[in-house]
């Protein structure tokens, strides 16, 4: 199986704990997330449920021409303000892990994405990665750095 990474950093005008506490806290990625996705967490989570290690958290998500799937992922690991992992447990990829770090810098915070994934269907997936899945995840950050501007503010130290 081929695998693909991309990283991504944002910086924010906020403090690390206000990062962390909106970012670990499973109900807001469906306000991070491009509408036409149609993004829904499934699991039943109070507002206040922050991310934990073993935590399984499902969606539903129409990633291609409005097709909605389900979507499980497992929270792997936390470190209390400096990073949390998530991994595909079943769903459109054949392989993903989602590393989230958070760094205090001067004026905000720093935020960087690291995404490993693989796609199924062998060489099937490599066309759909160069074709459409590489584009779609760039313009998922792109939407996500936008929104979270909108949110918080544009970093401009």
């Amino acid at each position: 199986m081929k695998s693909y990474q991309i990283k991504f950093s944002q910086k924010l005008p906020i403090s690390l704990e206000a990062a962390w506490d909106f970012f670990s806290s499973p109900l807001n990625l469906s306000k991070i997330t491009p509408p036409e996705m149609t993004f829904e967490v499934t699991s039943e989570l109070n507002p206040d449920t922050k991310m934990y290690p073993g935590m399984i958290i499902t969606y539903k998500v129409a990633p291609l021409l409005g097709v909605k799937l389900n979507w499980v992922t497992e929270i792997t690991q936390v470190a209390e303000g400096k990073y949390f992992i998530d991994e595909q447990r079943f769903g459109p990829f054949k392989f993903w892990h989602h590393q989230h770090h958070f760094k205090a810098i001067e004026g905000g915070v720093e935020m960087t994405d690291i995404l490993t994934y693989g796609l199924p269907l062998g060489i099937l997936g490599e066309i759909a990665q160069k074709v459409q899945v590489k584009r779609q995840i760039s313009e998922i950050f792109s939407f996500r750095e936008k929104r979270t501007n909108e949110l918080f503010g544009k970093y401009d130290k």
